[in-house]
C-alpha cells in the first residue's frame, strides 16, 4: 500500500516545454490525495525558484535536494544550510577567480554577475533573474544552495580546497548546484516519512535527473520518466512515459489504482 508519493518538478512534473504541470498529472495526483495518499514536492530548486507548480494540491514540500524540508503550512522538518566557514573560504577564492554565482535561502536569492550561460539557465527554468548584489552578502543570509557558473576543470579544486563542506551536483554543462554536505533526497525522504510516521515500504517516487537516482533507489518504489537519462531509468523499478505523455497519470493509475 502507497501512503506517501515524492514528485520531482522539472522534467518530471513540470515540463521544460510548456512550463507547466499538466492536467492529467494534477487530476491524477489531486485523486490519490483523496484516496488518503499523502503527496511530497522533491526538488533540487531552492524555494524561492518554486514558481511552477500552481494547481497542485500536496502535504509537504522537500527542496534543495533534501537540505530543507517542511510541511505545507510551514512547519519545519528538516534545515541544513551551507556552513559559514565554507562562505568566508568562497569569498576569498572568488576575489581571485570570479565568475557568475547565484546564492539562495528559503526567502531570498541574489547572483554575484550575469553571462550569457547564467541567462540560458534562468530562460531554461523560467526564473526571473535574481537581484545583483556583492558577494559578501551571502554572509547576511542562511544559504541553502549555491548555484555557481564555472567550468568542469574548477571543480576538482573549489570543492576540495574551498568548499570542502559542500557537495556538488552538475546536471547541466553551464552550472552546478551546490549545498552543505550529508544532503541528498533519499535524506529528506527519511525526515519526512519520519514526521508523519509513515514506513519506506509505503512510499512511491517520481523523477528524471541525476539528482533524483538516491531518491529512486530508496524508496519503495522509484518511478522513472520516459525523457530520463539512461542512468536514471536502471536505478527506478519502473519507467513511465515522459511528462509531455502523462507520464505521471499513467504510473499512478496502475500502481495507486
Amino acid at each position: 500500500m502507497i501512503r506517501a508519493a515524492f514528485f520531482d518538478i522539472d522534467g518530471t512534473l513540470v515540463s521544460f516545454n510548456t512550463h507547466r504541470i499538466p492536467h492529467s498529472a494534477i487530476n491524477a495526483i489531486r485523486r490519490i490525495r483523496q484516496s488518503g495518499v499523502k503527496v511530497f514536492i522533491a526538488t533540487g530548486r531552492p524555494l524561492p525558484f518554486v514558481n511552477n507548480i500552481d494547481g497542485l494540491e500536496y502535504d509537504g514540500i522537500m527542496t534543495v535536494n533534501g537540505a530543507n524540508c517542511q510541511t505545507s503550512d510551514g512547519v519545519v522538518i528538516r534545515h541544513n544550510p551551507v556552513g559559514r566557514a565554507d562562505l568566508l573560504r568562497l569569498i576569498d577564492y572568488y576575489q581571485d577567480h570570479p565568475f557568475p554565482i547565484a546564492f539562495a535561502s528559503n526567502d531570498d536569492t541574489f547572483v554575484t554577475g550575469s553571462s550569457a550561460e547564467a541567462e540560458d539557465i534562468m530562460h531554461l527554468l523560467n526564473l526571473q533573474p535574481p537581484r545583483l548584489a556583492p558577494i559578501e552578502s551571502c554572509l547576511d543570509m542562511d544559504v541553502m544552495q549555491i548555484i555557481a557558473f564555472y567550468k568542469d576543470s574548477e571543480q576538482p579544486r573549489l570543492m576540495t580546497d574551498v568548499l570542502s563542506g559542500c557537495d556538488t551536483q552538475r546536471w547541466h554543462p553551464f552550472f552546478t548546484d551546490i549545498i552543505c554536505k550529508g544532503n541528498d533526497k533519499a535524506r529528506g525522504i527519511d525526515a519526512i516519512i519520519g514526521h508523519y510516521g509513515i514506513s519506506l515500504s509505503e512510499t512511491m517516487a517520481f523523477g528524471d535527473g541525476g539528482n533524483d537516482i538516491s531518491m529512486l533507489q530508496h524508496v519503495g518504489l522509484g518511478i522513472a520518466m520516459g525523457n530520463a537519462r539512461d542512468e536514471v531509468k536502471a536505478a527506478a523499478q519502473y519507467v513511465t512515459t515522459d511528462v509531455d505523455n502523462d507520464g505521471i497519470s499513467l504510473a499512478l493509475s496502475k500502481f495507486v489504482p
